[in-house]
């Protein structure tokens, strides 16, 4: 027994020894070429996902075989219930005439949702380093008989469950596994590899085993939080922090899609730091080589109240695009808005291809609406795009219309967001009950610091839809009307999920029972350029005659645009600001638009003051110089002016009377009329302000005769104010002025005592 032991003692110390002396190393395997592996997908159609799939494969040279393209879908609803054998029984076709090439590598993969990150080196590589004939993907969540989880062999660390959507092994071990298939097409395919993989001996003699850190397949199905972008010089990857793993295939299993799609912005090469956009030139329509610009309907929605509707539809007609290769309908839902729809029409009836309106009175819903206007296109085969607008969207770039058909996308839309916000047309991602989440990158392409064209999963108020694809993919009726959502978040689920539906056109009563996979039509948003913005329809009081007017809070950048003169900002700039008598300063203020609805809204208030001493809106009760007015507090405009005051006319107070800081502040706000019948003058006063703006709210000799303002220590006088100009000039002290005779028609005038 001695002897024995010490046998077997000398034996280890010898093995050790030529172990540690041995100056031979392990020879490594040698690398398989990249030209034995062959990858193997099913997809029955060219649908946007297996397009990005494609694009992924190609970016990589890996060399792809497609099964099953043009043949009947007949694997069932896979993406909410059980099926997908059909893809077993094509793999099994594919592989009868594969199975003898021992040295070939197979790659089976889904399509519709999943993509490459790395290339076939990487792939071959590390599965040598696994060492085992067949690997499937893993992942943490077993599917799809829960009762099967007791039987997986335990693991230390890593996903435990089989996924079949990645298998890769030697073609004649694939093949092996393939032969046991004897099943129907909508058999579930998962549950034929799980079992096949839970029988000891199998899993044995076919030396299969699973990727359970995720080294080559990462299934993002309960796994979400382990998985984000690690950005390169080259490439972006998919980083799992779980395993420190650099996954090689990425699937978007289950309720992942959407997340699968934020991924596929950046990885393989779609977005990096370095060059930007990779993609966004890609299959460009270029519109100067079309020998006619194609037909579009557009389809604007007038759904509640909206703040400057004239302006919108200005700025459709002002789209660079040929008016005759435009058809527009209209729904308006509010009557409010029906003087600006008919003064438009009337003015511009001749211009479009043709002008159709739906109005309130019809009663229709927003979705019905909204399916009556996509459905006008789906039905005309020359409408080559649809075009939908929601009045809100003011779209500033004339070139909008172009720039997205150049895109050449099934579905795209421009970003448009509210002034000052990270409000916008678009949801980076969705929460689980299917609402709003914010997306890791949304901040930056809202704010365009990412810009791109970017695969998002909600859109809304303007988007630019293919009218082949209304006709096809996008055939379904009534795709605003689902469940308790909003029209355009039904619309924007019905379009990519695609809930599948029977093939009712199918002449065989055998396929009439047959559900399609989804289709997945994926929604683009372009930032690539600077469309326009959102505009706010909340607190906007159409009690007013020109409820515009009070939109300087909600709407600034509108309210400026309309009321404020072109040549306003010249006045820093460029000087044009005039000096006509001894500190009295004249520059450009409101545009004659502003100027005619102030006086619209004073003669549509109507309650002059008549220019009496006794005036009850006044501390005291008594006006020593009255005139003829109405204040901006009667018709509730006060608060809208102080704010203009701050906004416009302190910049310029600065600019003309230099270290004087004004409060912006004014007790009396007031729109004058005078006419020779009432009130046609203003005898000599100093005003109770420090100073005083007058603004010229109509036309000398146009509107009226005679008027101006003369200061009587300068001796100068003006006699010919410009509609939409103003005085500015000191109150109380130095500039005792008169108001000259109007001796014709109609003059009124804006006057703030200011800093009072």
């Amino acid at each position: 027994m001695e002897y024995l032991k010490f046998c077997f003692v000398f034996s280890c110390w010898v093995k050790f020894a030529i172990s540690v002396y041995s100056t031979e190393t392990p020879q490594a395997p040698v690398p398989i070429p990249k030209e034995r592996l062959l990858v193997l997908t099913v997809a029955t159609e060219e649908t946007d996902g297996f397009i990005r799939f494609k694009q992924s494969a190609d970016y990589f040279n890996y060399t792809v075989k497609v099964l099953g393209m043009g043949e009947a879908w007949k694997g069932g609803d896979v993406g909410r219930s059980i099926g997908g054998g059909q893809k077993v029984r094509l793999l099994k076709e594919a592989m009868e005439g594969l199975a003898d090439q021992e040295d070939l590598v197979v790659l089976s993969v889904d399509s519709y949702d999943l993509i490459f990150a790395g290339g076939p080196e990487e792939i071959l590589r590390k599965f040598q380093q696994v060492n085992h004939k067949v690997l499937f993907a893993a992942e943490g969540l077993i599917w799809p008989d829960k009762r099967l989880a007791d039987k997986y062999p335990s693991v230390r660390s890593g996903k435990r469950y089989l996924n079949s959507g990645g298998i890769i092994g030697y073609a004649p071990y694939i093949n092996k596994i393939v032969t046991q298939w004897n099943l129907h097409d909508n058999d579930d395919d998962q549950l034929f590899y799980t079992k096949v993989y839970l029988d000891p001996l199998k899993r044995e003699s076919l030396n299969m085993t699973l990727d359970h850190k995720c080294q080559i397949f990462q299934n993002l199905n309960g796994a979400a939080d382990e998985v984000l972008l690690k950005f390169g010089t080259d490439r972006v990857r998919v980083r799992n922090t779980a395993y420190d793993s650099l996954p090689v295939v990425v699937h978007g299993n289950g309720n992942t899609k959407m997340y699968l799609n934020y991924l596929a912005n950046y990885v393989p090469n779609a977005w990096n730091y370095e060059h930007g956009c990779s993609h966004c030139d890609d299959d460009l329509v270029d519109l100067s080589q079309l020998q006619d610009y194609p037909n579009v309907l557009v389809g604007v929605f007038i759904e509640q109240p909206t703040p400057f509707l004239p302006e919108f539809f200005q700025r459709l007609l002002t789209q660079d695009y040929p008016k005759d290769k435009l058809k527009v309908f209209v729904h308006n839902n509010e009557v409010y808005h029906e003087k600006h729809i008919q003064k438009f029409w009337e003015e511009n009836r001749n211009v479009f291809n043709s002008f159709k309106v739906v109005g309130p009175e019809e009663n229709l819903s927003q979705g019905e609406a909204r399916n009556m206007g996509m459905d006008l296109c789906r039905k005309d085969t020359t409408c080559d795009y649809y075009f939908s607008i929601d009045s809100d969207v003011m779209l500033t770039n004339r070139q909008t219309l172009k720039l997205l058909i150049e895109q050449n996308r099934k579905i795209i839309g421009p970003l448009v967001t509210r002034h000052g916000k990270l409000w916008s047309n678009f949801w980076g991602a969705l929460s689980l009950d299917g609402y709003y989440a914010r997306s890791e990158d949304y901040v930056d392409i809202v704010q365009r610091k990412r810009m791109g064209v970017w695969n998002i999963p909600y859109m809304a108020h303007v988007y630019l839809v293919k009218g082949s694809s209304l006709r096809n993919e996008l055939k379904e009726r009534n795709y605003f009307v689902l469940e308790k959502l909003d029209p355009d978040m039904a619309f924007c689920r019905n379009a990519r999920e695609m809930t599948s539906h029977r093939e009712k056109d199918s002449p065989s009563p055998e396929s009439f029972h047959m559900l399609r996979p989804p289709k997945g039509v994926f929604m683009y948003i372009s930032n690539r350029h600077d469309f326009g913005r959102l505009i706010s329809k909340a607190n906007y009081n159409i009690s007013h005659y020109n409820s515009d007017l009070w939109q300087i809070f909600e709407n600034p950048v509108d309210w400026k645009e309309k009321y404020i003169h072109q040549n306003y900002t010249r006045i820093f700039t460029e000087n044009v600001m005039e000096e006509p008598c001894p500190d009295v300063f004249w520059f450009p203020l409101f545009t004659e638009k502003a100027c005619d609805e102030l006086v619209e809204e004073m003669e549509h208030y109507g309650s002059w003051s008549g220019g009496r001493h006794e005036d009850k809106r006044i501390t005291g009760g008594y006006e020593t110089v009255p005139t003829d007015d109405i204040h901006m507090k009667q018709i509730g405009f006060d608060k809208e002016w102080l704010h203009f005051i701050r906004e416009f006319i302190s910049p310029v107070t600065l600019k003309v009377f230099s270290g004087y800081y004004t409060k912006g502040y004014a007790v009396m706000n007031f729109v004058v009329k005078y006419t020779p019948g009432r009130q046609s003058y203003l005898r000599p006063h100093h005003d109770s302000s420090t100073f005083t703006i007058n603004v010229a709210l109509n036309n000398k000799d146009t509107d009226f005769q005679g008027g101006g303002c003369r200061f009587h220590r300068y001796n100068c006088s003006i006699e010919s104010p410009r509609k939409g100009w103003s005085f500015m000039h000191p109150g109380r002290l130095t500039h005792l002025h008169e108001g000259l005779p109007t001796t014709n028609g109609t003059r009124y005038i804006a006057v703030s005592f200011i800093d009072p």
